[in-house]
């Protein structure tokens, strides 16, 4: 009998995470925890570990790790405790590891995931940050190392299952004309525009369809998660930006669709539950059970489509701009957005000054159209100093 796949789930704490785990522990003769990661969830972290026992755990620092690896010993669990950025990278390249789930948010899960890419680790790739970052050091990295790399997102899993084995050969080669990323709208599709200064955290974070975090949450409503999944989808797909466009499809029934110069529409449809993906990422080219029901389309009835608005939605614009100009304009997208974000949820700014922000950093700061990954990283610092900037003379 062959051993379980051993998985380091990179952010098992966030709702990725905890779907993940919900997919392995439903097939314990394939899939094992080899290691369990979250940054200061430590509760969360250490009922992870009591009920998944992996040999590793990582968290940010010192003195949580002495906490948690004190009670983990009280709970008489064995698993070893490490911290910071190398306790990621260690766990996420690690020889005893098959298969690396990256879910951590932001900027923080770049290089552990491309630690897992170099050690040749299959990766699930939820942490989109990483290719919008990095996308070219990523897939330099990717082609220069026996690792395979599945997209998690239920938009970039949709596109991956509707498109042919050898797509990677180029989308013209294989008859592709368009990729069409759907997008829910998030809470405030149907919103006037001008009542969009008064929303609050708690309304933003209030999405439709999907049980996500904060952050996340927030990219939704203000779509730059969207515009953050095309930059991706240029990457995965090797895709010009545009090649893809945005559909807003309030059901997220069809999760995204491609359309081929025939005149054929492929559509991958499905719950709005992420666990469809992690499954099929899991087993792929297999298929396993992800706990997901099956799909109702006659509960469901009718399935409806608009284009976006740029007045409600200019952080999608401010992405496609980004992913034009390419280099390190995406980095510094990702990173203003991150700081803007954070503002929102504390209250400093309002939802609609995390677009300014973002347009005053892409506007202020220069762009080094070649980037290795010490440019990424200054641009990143760059980007989060001038956000900064902004919202010490703008913020509350």
């Amino acid at each position: 009998m062959t051993r379980p796949l051993q998985i380091t789930v990179l952010g098992a704490t966030g709702s990725i995470g905890l779907s993940t785990l919900d997919v392995i522990a439903r097939h314990p003769e394939r899939y094992g925890v080899y290691a369990l990661t979250g940054f200061s969830r430590i509760a969360e972290l250490r009922s992870l570990c009591v009920r998944h026992r992996p040999d590793y755990a990582v968290v940010g620092d010192e003195t949580q790790a002495a906490i948690l690896q004190q009670q983990l010993q009280s709970d008489g669990v064995p698993t070893r405790v490490l911290t910071g950025e190398g306790g990621l990278c260690e766990v996420a390249a690690h020889p005893e590891v098959d298969v690396v789930m990256a879910a951590i948010v932001g900027a923080a899960g770049l290089k552990p995931t491309l630690a897992a890419v170099k050690a040749g680790k299959r990766v699930l790739l939820a942490n989109k940050e990483a290719l919008v970052m990095s996308g070219a050091l990523f897939m330099q990295a990717l082609r220069d190392s026996s690792a395979v790399l599945l997209p998690i997102d239920s938009e970039h899993n949709a596109i991956f299952q509707c498109l042919p084995s050898g797509y990677a050969q180029g989308l013209g080669a294989v008859g592709v004309r368009r990729i069409l990323l759907t997008a829910s709208g998030g809470p405030f599709r149907d919103i006037a525009p001008q009542l969009l200064p008064e929303v609050t955290p708690e309304q933003a974070c209030a999405h439709p369809n999907w049980s996500m975090g904060r952050k996340i949450s927030v990219d939704s409503a203000s779509m730059m998660n969207k515009g953050l999944e095309l930059i991706e989808a240029c990457w995965l797909f090797d895709a010009r930006p545009q090649q893809v466009e945005v559909v807003i499809h309030p059901q997220s029934v069809i999760h995204s669709m491609v359309d081929y110069v025939d005149g054929s529409v492929l559509a991958q449809l499905g719950n709005p539950d992420m666990r469809t993906p992690i499954a099929h990422a899991l087993a792929w080219p297999e298929r396993i059970d992800s706990g997901v029901s099956a799909l109702d389309l006659l509960q469901i009835g009718r399935l409806d489509f608009q284009a976006p608005d740029d007045l409600r939605f200019p952080c999608l614009r401010l992405a496609r701009q980004a992913a034009e100009s390419g280099g390190t304009a995406p980095a510094m997208l990702n990173a203003a957005n991150e700081v803007a974000v954070d503002a929102f949820l504390n209250r400093r700014i309002r939802f609609t000054e995390i677009a300014s922000i973002i347009d005053d950093v892409l506007n202020r700061e220069a762009v080094v159209a070649t980037a290795c990954l010490e440019d990424v990283l200054a641009a990143d610092r760059q980007a989060r100093n001038g956000a900064n900037t902004w919202l010490s003379r703008h913020g509350r």
